[in-house]
């Protein structure tokens, strides 16, 4: 890795947010080719989750650190090739029909765009059509289902329903979050997980797609 993608991979790891866009942009402005610029990046989310989860880092760090992905990804952007950002595939992300929650949905959705997944983000109180209808015109790999109410669980089944009833069940994995969700839940609602935070979340999806 050369000095300016190490550097650009330990600001995002050290959430040093000031530094990741200048970094960004003097590593273009040295060569370095885009696509490797966006690895590192990724690899210092990496580095973000693994001490998130040592408990070094916490809930706030995790959004500090997305915060500088999005403003070193605003310089990297134009200079990728189309389908840099979404490498990994196409993921729909929303909280469920019935709650309005967002917080970790948005949390999710910053990491998974970080780390090489495009992210189609359907937002709050979705409906079910609405989730096939984006599971069909992305052409989307996974599904992503927040719910932090415990009445609206039910909406969870309504989505794997509708899904199954237009013959994309087969073709497409599941995972579900949020304060409410349990394995139990997973496994009686018919979808492929549960996670329990944004970095695990991550780790659920690529094993997904066997990233």
């Amino acid at each position: 890795m050369g000095d300016y993608l190490e550097k650009v991979k330990r600001a995002v790891t050290d959430l040093d947010l000031d530094a990741i866009a200048p970094l960004v942009r003097d590593a273009l402005d040295s060569g370095e080719d885009p696509n490797a610029i966006l690895q590192s990046m990724c690899a210092g989310m990496v580095g973000v989750g693994e001490l998130f989860e040592s408990g070094e880092y916490f809930l706030a760090d995790l959004v500090l650190a997305g915060e500088g992905m999005k403003e070193g990804l605003e310089v990297l952007e134009p200079r990728l090739q189309a389908g840099s950002m979404g490498v990994k595939g196409a993921v729909v992300l929303c909280t469920v029909k019935g709650d309005v929650h967002d917080i970790g949905k948005n949390l999710v959705g910053t990491m998974l765009s970080s780390t090489g997944y495009e992210v189609i983000d359907l937002g709050t109180d979705v409906p079910e059509d609405k989730v096939v209808e984006a599971v069909r015109a992305n052409n989307a790999v996974a599904v992503g289902l927040s719910v932090l109410l415990t009445p609206m669980v039910e909406s969870i089944g309504a989505v794997v329903r509708a899904l199954e009833a237009a013959g994309l069940r087969d073709q497409i994995k599941i995972a579900i979050g949020g304060a409410c969700t349990t394995d139990e839940l997973a496994r009686r609602m018919g979808v492929d997980a549960v996670g329990r935070d944004a970095v695990e979340a991550v780790r659920i999806f690529d094993g997904f797609v066997g990233a």
